[in-house]
């Protein structure tokens, strides 16, 4: 025999597998092939002892999800009570005739010992047990797991959303967050699960019930016209025998329904099963038994009642109150002795550590509750597609990638708001209304929409959210329609380029280069640190990328700061002698592929009265508050008309006005860009669109 189950053969076949088809394919064996009463006797005894096993599992479990293969098991012992009552009732149409052991010893056993041998008394508690079972704990169970199922589906996103925010927060890992995400998608599937299987058992019933009827009616038909019985022989004989078997059957339906209640209705802590939390709760009150054992008392006391039962209730309540206060005592005391012996203790346990520093995101989107749906990354959230491509596009453009956008819920926030943050400082906020639109007004369309006014957070364009219903009207009459998330995707991206110099630290620009010098390894090594240390690098870059310039050509910008850097180590000048080499780059990225330059030109007194304002080279400019505030006041009014032509604002200065220009300029007209002589290409011509004045 160890032979044979040592073999390579046997050991290769999962028999653990073939468990379930196996019980399927006995259970449709007993449906269609007679059995003898033995058989029914032993099938009956099963069927018994494993609705017990069952009961007994479901209290020792200690969290739901501990006997998640429950719902596939309440299928399968439904099935094989259907199949018990088919093999048992072919038992009793055939054999019932012959008297009430046909069916074997224990269907005759409950016919008698339960029942009494009372047909009458049978129907009444077969009917008893069908109402518990069906209308009293089938039914709660599955309102329970209907409910629990809804409430849990609705939970997931913020649960999800909990879970992405402690492992940003380093709270978890990626392996704890993986197994909490599965725990969350295996409830919710449960709880479905439970819901459906609820369904068996309350069909179960129902077919007892037509079961009972039908063998009742077939079996005295059978007895009295084939079997020539008399009436009350065949009634004895077959509806003892159908009683029985209903009982037979009810009863581990009754258990295992007992169970699902059970299963389903399990609230509280992970570590206790339900007996172990029952008792905690109720020793947890000793006050509540000790008013029960007071009132059993003066029940007992009121003449006529039985006052022995009464009084010996009471004496017992009052006696397990009594013990419970004085063990409370004891263990409070035993506490507070071990918290004095370890007084000390607490106090270095307390101590700050560095580990409750929890570093600040560079890069956050924080949303309200109804926005949710479209960062959940179960529900394949739209927008985290969006930042993704966001990410990608971003490096690929602009020359490096991107911290990831940590992504949490903030109920401090209104449901349709969000906001942007940028090293835990915001830098945008806006609204966005989930299943609506927003239709911006390019600018020359003066018929309206129905829906709520509002600006794109993106550009401040005029817009309105619009229903769904409303979008092609829209479109007709040359509205840009686009959808919530979209409309969020793009403001974080238009953020993203306007801060790309903050993005930019060294812990990127080391991994930048790092990432060229895969290629280029001699051009890195040369440069880092042998000419220019790695913060002088970053600095440079973080200057280009402040000014929109991209940082793509990095060979470029490596080349040149490895001739510069022989001259000179200042990150400014740097900054100049790289953008001069980009020029070309420069050229074709603010103005596209045409050799015309259409700019913004200074007058010629203010461009002698701002040069003679910088000083000696090094020294601070000293401008005139008064010409400040008009220079601001009028380059801003002077881009605006550029923009308005649908060209690049851009001013072209002397190259030693361009640095102080640019600082100056760039909080009142952001989007306007400063230009030196000297990084205007060879073979390019310049174009003069408007002349910035003091007075313009």
């Amino acid at each position: 025999m160890d032979a044979v189950l040592k073999h390579p053969l046997v050991q290769a076949v999962p028999w653990r597998s073939l468990a379930v088809p196996l019980v399927v394919f006995l259970i449709l064996a007993m449906m269609m092939l007679p059995l003898p009463p033995f058989a029914l006797d032993i099938l009956f005894t099963f069927n018994i002892a494993l609705a017990l096993v069952i009961l007994m599992v479901a209290t020792y479990t200690k969290k739901p999800l501990d006997f998640a293969a429950f719902p596939t098991v309440l299928l399968l012992t439904t099935l094989m009570r259907l199949s018990l009552n088919v093999a048992s009732t072919r038992v009793v149409l055939t054999r019932g005739h012959t008297g009430a052991g046909a069916a074997g010893k224990v269907i005759e056993s409950f016919g008698h010992f339960v029942i009494g041998g009372n047909f009458t008394v049978g129907l009444i508690v077969f009917a008893i047990l069908v109402v518990i079972n069906f209308m009293v704990v089938t039914k709660g169970a599955g309102r329970i797991a209907e409910v629990a199922a809804r409430f849990t589906l609705d939970a997931m996103p913020g649960k999800q959303m909990a879970i992405d925010a402690d492992m940003n927060s380093g709270l978890i890992d990626d392996k704890e967050a993986r197994r909490r995400r599965s725990e969350v998608a295996l409830e919710a599937d449960f709880y479905g699960a439970m819901d459906g299987a609820s369904k068996f058992v309350r069909g179960d019933a129902v077919a007892g019930i037509l079961v009972l009827f039908i063998n009742i009616i077939g079996g005295l038909a059978i007895g009295v016209l084939q079997h020539g019985m008399p009436i009350m022989s065949a009634v004895n004989n077959y509806v003892l025998l159908t009683i029985g078997d209903g009982l037979v059957a009810q009863i581990p339906a009754l258990t295992i329904s007992i169970a699902a209640g059970l299963i389903v209705s399990r609230v509280g802590k992970d570590d206790n099963d339900i007996g172990t939390q029952i008792l905690d709760s109720v020793m947890a009150t000793p006050r509540a038994l000790g008013i029960t054992a007071a009132i059993l008392a003066i029940l007992g006391s009121i003449p006529g009642m039985p006052s022995m039962v009464f009084l010996m209730l009471a004496a017992l309540c009052g006696y397990a109150s009594w013990f419970l206060v004085r063990r409370g005592k004891q263990t409070e005391e035993k506490k507070a002795h071990e918290q004095a012996a370890a007084a000390p203790a607490p106090a270095a346990a307390q101590e700050a550590s560095w580990d409750d520093i929890v570093p600040v995101d560079v890069v956050g989107l924080e949303v309200g509750y109804r926005l949710i749906s479209l960062v959940d990354a179960k529900a394949d959230g739209e927008l985290l597609k969006r930042i993704k491509a966001i990410r990608k596009k971003f490096a690929q453009e602009v020359g490096f990638l991107p911290p990831s956008v940590h992504i949490r819920d903030n109920l401090d926030l209104k449901p349709t708001q969000y906001r942007v943050l940028l090293k835990g400082v915001v830098v945008g906020e806006g609204e966005a209304f989930s299943g609506q639109f927003l239709a911006i007004n390019p600018g020359n369309i003066t018929q309206a929409l129905p829906g709520t006014p509002t600006q794109d957070p993106a550009f401040g364009l005029p817009a309105i959210w619009i229903d769904a219903g409303a979008k092609d009207s829209a479109q007709v009459l040359g509205y840009t329609v686009v959808d919530c998330a979209t409309v969020i995707a793009t403001h974080i991206n238009h953020l993203l380029l306007t801060n790309a110099g903050q993005l930019l630290g060294r812990a990127e620009t080391q991994a930048l280069l790092d990432h060229f010098g895969r290629n280029h390894p001699k051009l890195v090594d040369d440069l880092v640190p042998k000419l220019i240390p790695l913060a002088t690098l970053q600095k440079v870059l973080a200057s280009l990328l402040d000014e929109g310039i991209h940082i793509r050509d990095l060979r470029t910008i490596i080349e040149t700061l490895a001739d510069g850097a022989t001259r000179s180590t200042d990150a400014a000048e740097l900054t100049a002698t790289v953008r001069t080499a980009l020029r070309a780059s420069i050229a074709q990225a603010w103005f596209g592929s045409t050799r015309e330059l259409p700019v913004i030109a200074l007058d010629q007194d203010l461009e002698k009265l701002l040069v003679q304002s910088l000083g000696a080279p090094g020294e601070v400019p000293a401008f005139e508050p008064g010409l400040v505030d008009a220079l601001q006041r009028n380059a801003a009014a002077v881009a605006k008309r550029q923009e308005e032509i649908g060209v690049t604002p851009t001013l072209l200065v002397p190259d030693r006005l361009r640095l102080p220009l640019a600082r100056l300029l760039k909080r009142a007209a952001p989007r306007l860009r400063v230009l030196g002589h000297a990084e205007v290409p060879e073979t390019s011509v310049i174009r003069v669109n408007n002349v910035l004045g003091a007075r313009a």
